[in-house]
C-alpha cells in the first residue's frame, strides 16, 4: 500500500509533525511505502529547510511556502507537488489540519486519480483547531474561521472518506461545521512503545514542563506558583523550543520574583530515549496551558507513571480525571496550581500508576491497528 502524508511542517517542534512522523514510521515498519509532503519552513522559526530528506527509509519532500498568517499558508502544495503526488499514485492520503488549503488539494489529487482509474482514499486528520473561545485569534482570523466553518466546511467535510478527530472534545465542533457523525472517527495521537518499555531512570526533586515555550502555555502561572509551594527545595525545569519575546518576559518575571535558583531552562529534546529519561527525572509534570489540541507531552508523562497536573481547560480535562489520573487546577490561578502541587507531593504513587494504566490505550500499536481497520472498512 502506498501512503501519502500531507502536513504543514516537518521540521522543528510541532505536534502535528510528531503525529505524522510516528504514524509514517509505524506504517513503514509494517511494510507500507510512505511519502511525506510538507512546506520547507521550520516550525517556530524563519528557517528554510532542505527540499528532500530520508527518514529511515521514509522520503520527505518539502515545497516552498507563502505565509498566510499563523500556521496557514497561501500555498505550498503547488501544481508541481500535485504532479509529484499523482506520479506517486497513493492508495491512501492522510491530510493533516482542518481548515488548511492543502487538505482541499488532497481531495483534488484523489479525484484526478479516480478519473485515471485509480482508487485513492482520503482521510482528514483534524488536529483540534477549534480554539476554546477563539482566545488566541485576532478579530480578522475569527471572521475567516467563521466563514470557513459556515461556507467551506459543510461543502467539503463529508467528501473525505473519514474524518479522524484526535480528541473527543472536538467532535461537537465538527458536527457544527457540517460533518456527519457517521463520518467521524476518534483516532488520537499515539505513544511509542518505548514509553512503556524503557528502563526507569533516576528521579530528582523537580517539577517538569516539556513543550513549546510560547504564550499559550501560560508558564507564568507556574512561575507565580513558586512562593506557594511548600517544598522550598523543589526546582522547576522548563524544556523545549522557545519564542524569544515570551521567554524574555518569563526571565524578567523570574528575576523580579527572585526565584532564579528554583528554575532551569533546558534545550529542546528530540531523541526518544533522551526524552523519556528527562521525563523520568521529575517528580511530577505540569501543563498550565489555556489552549491544547491533544496534549502529547501530558500522555507521555502519564505513560512513565508520573503524577500530572494540568489546567482545567477542555483538552486537558479530556485526558485527566481529577484525583484519579492526575489533578486539574483553576486556569491562570497560581495558588490553585500550588495547592495541587502540594497535594501531589503529599500523596503516594497511586495516581501515577492509574495514569499509566489509562494511557495504555494510546500505545501506537493499538492506534495503527484502528487506522488499518478504518482504511479497510
Amino acid at each position: 500500500m502506498k501512503i501519502l502524508e500531507l502536513c504543514t511542517f516537518s521540521a522543528g517542534g510541532c505536534g502535528v509533525w510528531q503525529r505524522v512522523k510516528q504514524e509514517a514510521q509505524e506504517f513503514h515498519k509494517l511494510g507500507e511505502e510512505v511519502l511525506i509532503f510538507s512546506s520547507n519552513l521550520e516550525k517556530g522559526t524563519n528557517k528554510i529547510v532542505s527540499e528532500n530528506e530520508n527518514l529511515n527509509g521514509i522520503k520527505i519532500r518539502r515545497f516552498p511556502a507563502t505565509k498566510l498568517g499563523g500556521e496557514s499558508f497561501m500555498k505550498w502544495l503547488s501544481e508541481k507537488a500535485v504532479k509529484e503526488a499523482l506520479q506517486f499514485s497513493p492508495d491512501v492520503i492522510f491530510a493533516h489540519n482542518y481548515r488548511h488549503i492543502h487538505t482541499l488539494k488532497a481531495l483534488k489529487i484523489a479525484k484526478i486519480l479516480k478519473m485515471q482509474g485509480k482508487k485513492c482514499k482520503v482521510f482528514l486528520v483534524t488536529h483540534a483547531p477549534f480554539v476554546e473561545g477563539n482566545i488566541t485569534r485576532s478579530f480578522i482570523s475569527k471572521l475567516i474561521v467563521r466563514f470557513y466553518d459556515k461556507i467551506i466546511g459543510p461543502s467539503i467535510l463529508n467528501k473525505f472518506d473519514k474524518i479522524l478527530a484526535i480528541s473527543n472534545w472536538e467532535i461537537p465542533y465538527l458536527l457544527n461545521a457540517g460533518a456527519k457523525r457517521s463520518n467521524i472517527e476518534y483516532v488520537p495521537n499515539g505513544i511509542p512503545e518505548e514509553f512503556f518499555k524503557q528502563k526507569k531512570s533516576k528521579e530528582e526533586n523537580k517539577i517538569l514542563f516539556l513543550g513549546r515555550i510560547a504564550p499559550k502555555k501560560k508558564l507564568e502561572t507556574l512561575i507565580f506558583s513558586i512562593p506557594y509551594i511548600k517544598d522550598k527545595r523543589i526546582r522547576i525545569e522548563i524544556v523545549g523550543p522557545y519564542e524569544a519575546d515570551y521567554t524574555h518576559m518569563l526571565e524578567n518575571l523570574i528575576r523580579r520574583l527572585k526565584v532564579s535558583d528554583r528554575i532551569i531552562f533546558s534545550k529542546p529534546i528530540y531523541g526518544l530515549k533522551q526524552k523519556i529519561k528527562k521525563i523520568d527525572s521529575c517528580k511530577m509534570f505540569v501543563l498550565p496551558s489555556r489552549v491544547e489540541g491533544m496534549p502529547q507531552a501530558l500522555i507521555e508523562a502519564m505513560a512513565r507513571g508520573k503524577t500530572v497536573i494540568g489546567s482545567n481547560s477542555i483538552a486537558i480535562r479530556d485526558i485527566i480525571t481529577n484525583g484519579k489520573t492526575g489533578y486539574l487546577f483553576e486556569f491562570n490561578n497560581p495558588k490553585s496550581l500550588a495547592e495541587k502541587i502540594n497535594l501531589a507531593l503529599d500523596k503516594n504513587k497511586r495516581i501515577g500508576i492509574s495514569a499509566k494504566n489509562y494511557v495504555k490505550r494510546f500505545e501506537w500499536g493499538r492506534i495503527i491497528a484502528k487506522i488499518y481497520s478504518i482504511i479497510r472498512n
